[in-house]
């Protein structure tokens, strides 16, 4: 199992990061021992480590369906609020952070399906080239080629915001 821990470790941690927008090591505990709970179910013709993602994206959502998530959520986001105003941020700029993500996720929506498809499970679900070639059955260079078509496209119609910025 420590084995298991260490190849994975990485991996793990940057699911939860991109579910939950932060670490959670309970949450990476608990897909380790349902991993471990399960690993009589792994068949080995699937490369272990997506299998093991696969668990925790899983987990992952589940926790996010979750009471104890939904019930903290309120707690950090009053929390939030009350340090945003304590440290004299300004909530606009929040306000303006939370806007441009939502700009970023709708032009990636509005990407062609394959460019779509090949930059959500690379930039979003942490897929390898192999494993993003594997999946949709196409060739490694294809995937590259479509991940690159798409930030082209993101970086032409999101410029924009980089000169807000400014």
């Amino acid at each position: 199992m420590k084995k298991i821990i260490e190849e994975n470790h990485y991996k793990i941690k940057k699911i939860i990061k991109n579910f939950l927008g932060e670490y959670n090591e309970d949450l990476e505990q608990e897909i380790y021992i349902k991993t471990y709970l399960n690993l009589n179910k792994y068949k080995e013709q699937n490369k272990f480590s997506s299998w093991i993602c696969a668990i925790a994206k899983n987990l992952c959502k589940d926790y996010l369906k979750s009471s104890k998530f939904l019930n903290s959520k309120k707690t950090v986001q009053d929390e939030t609020m009350i340090n945003l105003v304590q440290s004299n941020l300004n909530v606009e700029q929040e306000l303006n952070y939370k806007e441009r993500q939502k700009i970023i996720l709708r032009e990636v929506n509005r990407l062609p399906k394959k460019n779509k498809q090949a930059i959500i499970l690379y930039e979003f679900e942490d897929y390898s080239y192999e494993e993003i070639s594997n999946k949709l059955k196409i060739p490694i260079g294809t995937v590259k080629s479509r991940i690159n078509s798409a930030r082209k496209i993101l970086s032409e119609k999101l410029k924009f915001l980089l000169q807000e910025e400014n």
